[in-house]
């Protein structure tokens, strides 16, 4: 399995909890933000000018704030 197939795959189970969880709590938004990430991530993974690592961390920093 790919790397973009996993990321998939994450992205199906958070959205699957997210329709599970009945009320708006802390976990139902970390599901969402853990979703725009890693399809931050599925669009810029294959851009050889971004450092990604380094982007990944700061986009982390950027959605915890």
């Amino acid at each position: 399995m790919s790397i973009e197939q996993r990321l998939q795959n994450e992205i199906q189970q958070s959205k699957r909890w997210i329709d599970i969880e009945k009320e708006d709590s802390t976990y139902k938004r970390d599901l969402a933000k853990r979703i725009e990430l890693i399809n931050w991530v599925l669009e810029n993974m294959n851009n050889p000018d971004i450092p990604i690592c380094d982007n990944i961390e700061s986009r982390i920093s950027d959605i915890i704030l």
